[in-house]
């Protein structure tokens, strides 16, 4: 027997009359037991600016009003009712989770959050990944780091809701009252006099055979006996012994290895197959499929799959990026450039500082390939893979296979990373259409290379700055971002908004790309008149939303021209980046990192300290880098590797509001810190005669053992907010901002573009394009370390 709480909050009344005095007391909130209502929640009030704050007043931007998570959060109250806690007959609580778990360790944030409120072991707390849902509407989109800030007012009701209700039933059974009792960690109700009974004990009694509102109360902050405390992944056996289950893992009747042979050009078609009847007798092949954006291929295991799609020989249709290259897009995108906007006159001794700098395309490719399994059949379908936007990709498979929504099943599984990528669904679509072609379940696995080289990736940018002194104030910050298209075609999570975003104009994702750039960027200085802008062209690539999506480029563009201004008014970096902020939260992790760093200590010729800031997700980030551009570093020879410039220490200092698990915290700021290093110095894609060169992680330049810092430092900052910022993308703009600036200050020159080691010579030899995938390795013992 299992009773549920459903979340549900009374509307904007006491709340808010307390939040605008400036007092926030215990929140009351309307809940039910197996019933539903809806949770309502102000929007955050503007943070007062330092009194000590320099320069010339900014007006606050978008962003700091209504950011993208107020959003993100606020489309979700409608059904947030519908997220439940069930009390199961162990005593035990289940949860499924409507937001994927990709490496984030959500999982693990949300178990706590539900152990707190009921007084439950972690252990105790079971929480699964939900179905596809097409009831929730926009409440089932993982991205932007905000599942922890949206979930976590509607997950505490939910499990208060169930809490009362257990409390209730023991009055009955131990004759006290409700306000006698006391529930202990390890599910157990306990009265005055000591008497004591169970969770499990209590199931039976506190389920109810109807609707019943309930009033809950919750604390500004929770009591701090799991929330706030360092725990493991709840996941984290598993992942290290090889028991947790990701598509590929997942043991399906009759689902055999498919893979498929594409294209050489990037998005080219299929004409047809030269040795069909060949490659259908090859060893192990069951089925061969003929689709639009390939030739698929079912055998008994993924290596005769490999050899198979090695042996097709299929005539193609060229892509829409046919012989072009990094040169031709760039090109393109200069001559799309708009003007920066006109200034009003200036004084005759103003000066201005002009930067450009381009950002080439980037992998949007966990380790993770991707997968998923598909079982299509005449009057049902289901799907198994790991998605971000489950109910989009529900839509789109019936459609595709032609079956109503409702008879078409889409599990969510656990994936090994996504950084965005997991938004998009075409690993699922791409299994239900071969499965419907063949008429048989498949497992179908993307190779490395058609996640390099046919995948999702970061748009290739340009970014111009134009900053106005007069005497030594700036007056005027401009920035203007010019990229190619950036996908938001999945919308916001439900199939509606995928329609609109996908309308044949293009103009539809531009809406949304626009709005996603207005409510994640600012500038958090004091610089006067401030404007940022976006212009996307080039629909012709697959791009999509990767970490962070537009901040790490504006960031650091845009922290290089800080340094540059710091320099002619002789101004320190972090002084003046201290004296110029905006956000007392900011100017907090940036003296944490100054001090814990060692800022302006003595450095060798060739290395130097690198300082940083961004503010996003709720909260505020800095990092301090030293760097080392000496010859010897930067030649130093290391097998099959690409070296360079080494970052030697990295020191970061985090704000995110209230911390559920501040060990999760730490390991994803570690996680954005190698993030941001490789942007800043390795990993990019190169574009030649219509496809990417790079096919595999061994030539697609990540940071490595060999490139990550020796030194690393993630600091808490501590916080009185009652609410969670996001963490999931926090690490990675600063630390790409200050390894920037560091490398500038060691070389001397101020960089033009990134990954620093992209442009010639190339530091790989490429592999074939046809075959589209390399052999299967069968010297891999050769190539440990």
């Amino acid at each position: 027997m299992t009773i549920t709480g459903p979340t549900g909050a009374t509307g904007l009344g006491q709340d808010q009359a307390a939040a605008t005095e400036g007092t926030i007391g215990r929140r009351g909130f309307l809940g039910f037991v197996l019933g539903g209502a809806t949770l309502v929640a102000a929007a955050p009030f503007l943070e007062a600016p330092p009194a000590a704050a320099d320069g010339i007043p900014t007006v606050p931007q978008p962003a700091e009003i209504y950011d993208l998570n107020d959003f993100l959060t606020h489309i979700t109250l409608p059904t947030s009712q519908l997220v439940t806690i069930t009390i199961d007959d162990d005593g035990g609580a289940s949860f499924a989770l409507p937001r994927a778990e990709v490496g984030q360790g959500i999982t693990t944030s949300t178990a706590m959050i539900i152990a707190e409120e009921l007084d439950l072991p972690l252990e105790k707390v079971r929480v699964s990944l939900a179905p596809a849902r097409p009831e929730l509407l926009f409440n089932q989109l993982t991205g932007g780091s905000n599942t922890t800030i949206s979930t976590y007012t509607p997950i505490r009701v939910a499990a208060a809701v169930a809490r009362g209700a257990l409390l209730d039933a023991a009055a009955r059974l131990l004759g006290d009252n409700v306000d006698q009792l006391v529930t202990k960690a390890g599910g157990i109700v306990e009265a005055p006099d000591g008497r004591q009974v169970t969770y499990a004990e209590l199931t039976v009694d506190a389920a109810v055979t109807q609707d019943r509102a309930v009033e809950v109360q919750l604390p500004d902050r929770p009591a701090g006996r799991v929330v706030g405390t360092p725990q493991n992944r709840v996941d984290a056996r598993d992942a290290v012994t090889g028991r947790k289950q990701y598509a590929t893992d997942l043991q399906v009747e009759n689902a055999w290895p498919t893979m498929v042979c594409r294209a050489p050009t990037l998005n080219g078609t299929l004409r047809s197959v030269d040795n069909l009847d060949a490659v259908r007798g090859m060893p192990g092949v069951s089925h061969v499929a003929e689709l639009d954006f390939g030739v698929a291929i079912r055998a008994r295991t993924f290596g005769q799959c490999i050899d198979a799609v090695r042996a097709v020989e299929a005539q193609w249709a060229d892509g829409p990026v046919a012989g072009e290259s990094d040169e031709t897009v760039l090109r393109g995108l200069q001559a799309s450039q708009l003007p920066l906007p006109r200034l009003p006159s200036l004084p005759l001794l103003a000066r201005t500082i002009n930067h450009d700098v381009t950002f080439y395309f980037r992998s949007n490719s966990p380790m993770d390939t991707n997968s998923a399994v598909a079982d299509v059949r005449s009057d049902r379908a289901e799907i198994w893979s790991a998605l971000k936007s489950p109910v989009v990709a529900q839509a789109a498979i019936a459609e595709a296979v032609g079956l109503p929504v409702d008879e078409v099943t889409v599990n969510v599984v656990q994936g090994g990373g996504s950084f965005g990528r997991r938004l998009f669904f075409d690993g699922a679509l791409e299994a239900a259409r071969i499965s419907k072609a063949m008429g048989v379940p498949v497992k179908l696995m993307w190779h490395r290379a058609d996640d390099a080289r046919a995948g999702r990736v970061h748009p290739m940018c340009t970014s111009r700055i134009r900053t106005v002194l007069v005497g030594d104030e700036v007056v005027a910050f401009q920035q203007s971002l010019t990229s190619i298209e950036t996908d938001f075609r999945h919308g916001l999570g439900d199939a509606l908004t995928a329609f609109a975003a996908d309308l044949p104009t293009g103009l539809g994702n531009l809406g949304f790309s626009e709005t996603v750039f207005l409510l994640t960027q600012e500038v958090p200085y004091n610089f006067g008149a401030v404007v940022q802008t976006l212009t996307e062209v080039d629909q012709r690539f697959n791009t999509g939303s990767m970490r962070n999506i537009y901040s790490p480029d504006v960031r650091a563009a845009s922290e290089l021209v800080v340094d540059r201004i710091a320099a002619t008014v002789g101004k320190d970096p972090y002084e003046f980046r201290r004296s110029h902020a905006r956000s007392p939260r900011v100017a907090a992790v940036l003296d944490k990192v100054a001090e814990e760093g060692g800022w302006g200590r003595a450095m060798e010729p060739g290395t130097a300290q690198g300082i940083a800031i961004h503010k996003e997700y709720k909260g505020a980030t800095a990092c301090l880098v030293e760097i080392d551009c000496r010859p010897e570093t930067v030649g130093r020879e290391v097998r099959d590797a690409v070296t360079g410039p080494r970052v030697t220490k990295v020191v970061f200092a985090v704000d995110a509001g209230l911390v559920i698990n501040p060990r999760g915290l730490e390991a994803q700021m570690q996680g954005g810190i190698n993030d941001g290093i490789a942007l800043a110095l390795t990993s990019s894609l190169h574009l030649r005669d219509g496809h990417f060169l790079e096919a595999s992680w061994d030539n697609y330049f990540y940071t490595r053992q060999w490139n990550t810092p020796p030194q690393v430092e993630v600091h808490v900052m501590p916080s009185d907010s009652p609410q969670p910022g996001g963490a999931g993308e926090a690490g990675v703009a600063a630390t790409f901002a200050a390894v920037a600036c560091a490398y500038a200050r060691a070389t001397g020159t101020t960089p033009t573009h990134f990954p620093i080691n992209h442009r010639e010579p190339l530091a790989f030899e490429p592999k074939p394009f046809v075959p589209p995938i390399p052999p299967s390795p069968t010297n891999g013992l050769r190539l440990t370390y």
